[in-house]
């Protein structure tokens, strides 16, 4: 799923990529470190199992996280950001912040004069 088009906006490649929220609830996830998949369904709240392994497929398809198969009994695997991967944790954090200033500010009517992006 690497999408490379020199000529290509960069947001526009960057969202090729993280095309749906569940990956960007994936990638939120995994910035706290390393998780399974069952632990990584308990955090990403209404993902189905099939929906989760298309997303972490793609997800280490594009380099942004990859998966570690312990040979253990039973089997363990893992997932977690790579360097690519972390490098993108500021994006959501900026966006968690904007979603939470979002949230306060969308019940009063939407965002005032100050905060708009005409104002």
């Amino acid at each position: 799923m690497k999408f490379t088009n020199p000529t290509a906006c960069p947001v526009a490649e960057a969202l090729t990529v993280l095309n749906n929220p569940w990956k960007f609830l994936i990638v939120r996830s995994l910035g706290g470190g390393p998780l399974r998949f069952g632990k990584l369904q308990e955090n990403v709240t209404g993902i189905s199992p099939k929906v989760l392994t298309g997303c972490l497929n793609d997800l280490t398809e594009a380099g942004l996280i990859t998966r570690t198969v312990y040979a253990e009994s039973p089997p363990r695997t893992e997932y977690r950001l790579t360097e690519l991967g972390e490098e993108f944790t500021p994006v959501i954090t900026a966006l968690a912040r904007w979603g939470l200033k979002y949230k306060q500010t969308a019940g009063s009517g939407g965002m005032d004069e100050k905060n708009s992006a005409e104002g």
